[in-house]
């Protein structure tokens, strides 16, 4: 790649992950430096969201490393990387449907250390997202799938993380409201300098505001580079972009 990968803010090196007798991702190298908003694109099946996963810690790494700020977390579990700054939205925004927006909020600090305040990171969150301040006594499954998808988002950042996982996103969105959310990342990492990694199927919407991207085939990474460099890739506008 010829970019010096010491003191990387996340650095995958060699990742590979099976289900059974299923290789689902098969020697993967990618890298963030803090701040960036970077996306893994490719089609269903591809591999995204166990490579996810296993940042998350929810799926086991067959071989490779995890490298987070300069430390090993390969093999921690997952409450304990959230301890230290990694949050994931999973896919189809999965909230707490007989929950109020704000006691969704609130299932955000669930395990964190005292250092956060509630309270003030949820006022922090009802600037970035005004409708969940408005909906803050409604229970989360009244609301749009828009709506939903903000929440899991906000619920995610409740414990200021320092590295945002956002699987499948705009899943199950309509064109506008897929619009809304990833505007709302956008200002995330651009406003509040957040790192967030993408994963998605929406190629040309999370490329758009991405500053890389990596492109996974069958559970390898078969193109990478800057995100205006994989927009104008002759194939990459074919497979993904339906150009």
């Amino acid at each position: 790649m010829g970019k010096e990968r010491d003191n990387m803010f996340l650095d995958v090196k060699g990742l590979s992950i099976s289900y059974g007798d299923i290789r689902a991702v098969q020697n993967v190298n990618f890298y963030m430096e803090k701040g960036e908003l970077i996306s893994i694109i490719g089609a269903n099946g591809a591999g995204k969201t166990t490579i996810i996963n296993s940042l998350m810690g929810l799926v086991p790494v067959q071989s490779g490393t995890i490298i987070f700020k300069g430390q090993d977390i390969t093999k921690m579990p997952a409450h304990k990387r959230a301890r230290i700054g990694i949050r994931i939205v999973p896919e189809r925004s999965r909230v707490f449907p007989r929950l109020t927006v704000y006691e969704n909020l609130l299932t955000g600090m669930y395990g964190m250390k005292n250092k956060v305040s509630p309270e003030k990171s949820i006022l922090q969150l009802y600037e970035i997202f005004p409708i969940l301040k408005e909906r803050k006594n409604q229970l989360a499954s009244t609301l749009s799938g828009g709506e939903q998808q903000q929440l899991a988002i906000a619920r995610a950042l409740v414990s200021e993380p320092e590295l945002l996982l956002v699987d499948e996103v705009s899943t199950g969105l309509m064109p506008k409201l897929t619009q809304e959310v990833f505007s709302v990342l956008e200002t995330l990492n651009k406003e509040h300098q957040l790192t967030i990694l993408l994963v998605e199927q929406n190629a040309f919407v999370s490329l758009e505001i991405s500053t890389r991207g990596y492109v996974l085939e069958t559970g390898q990474c078969v193109l990478e580079g800057p995100a205006t460099f994989l927009m104008d890739n002759t194939r990459i506008k074919e497979v993904y972009l339906g150009h």
